[in-house]
């Protein structure tokens, strides 16, 4: 199935300027034709604010600003216009610590380098065919962390909080059979 993302308005953070080039030729490739550039997030947020970005794609590691303050900014600044963009993180350092600090940012997708044309795609097209719910608390806001309750959910079993694993045990003492249901869902 062909997708137009002609229309869509896409910046790009990163302070390596191969990596930009890289990044938007892969982007005019894909059809995009309203490509937005910045070396520093600091000026990416100020274009973020100017204008109807659609997506961001942006590195982790930067000077000054990183990949994960950016993110931040935008998903929790008063004068962010949209906290609920979606956001690419792409980085070569890809290790499982700096994945989930990316998503405890409130990131919506991860790419590693060295990016592909077919990772780059498949990742724009995701945050835009299978937009995740947004999540609010008192120590995070993003997209909804929990991939798999996401893609499965008629999941019906036991869920994974400790909180969980307590009601399921009282339910069980009490009898109840259905003890088992319902806790994936607060998960």
């Amino acid at each position: 199935m062909a997708v137009d993302l002609s229309r869509l308005k896409v910046l790009v953070v990163d302070d390596n300027g191969y990596m930009l080039t890289i990044l938007r030729t892969l982007l005019h490739g894909f059809g995009i034709k309203n490509i937005f550039e910045s070396r520093d997030p600091a000026e990416a947020f100020d274009t973020v604010r100017a204008d109807a970005i659609d997506i961001i794609i942006t590195d982790y590691q930067m000077d000054i600003l990183d990949g994960l303050d950016f993110v931040r900014l935008v998903r929790t600044a008063d004068d962010s216009p949209n906290p609920m963009i979606p956001i690419v993180m792409i980085s070569a350092y890809s290790e499982r610590r700096r994945v989930q600090k990316a998503r405890d940012a409130g990131v919506t997708e991860f790419c590693c380098k060295p990016v592909t044309a077919r990772d780059v795609f498949a990742k724009l097209t995701s945050v835009i065919n299978t937009p995740r719910p947004f999540i609010r608390n008192k120590s995070y806001f993003g997209p909804d962390r929990r991939r798999a309750g996401v893609e499965q959910p008629t999941y019906r079993g036991p869920g994974r909080r400790a909180s969980d694993q307590v009601e399921a045990t009282s339910g069980e003492e009490a009898g109840d059979s259905n003890a088992d249901q319902g806790g994936a869902n607060a998960a």
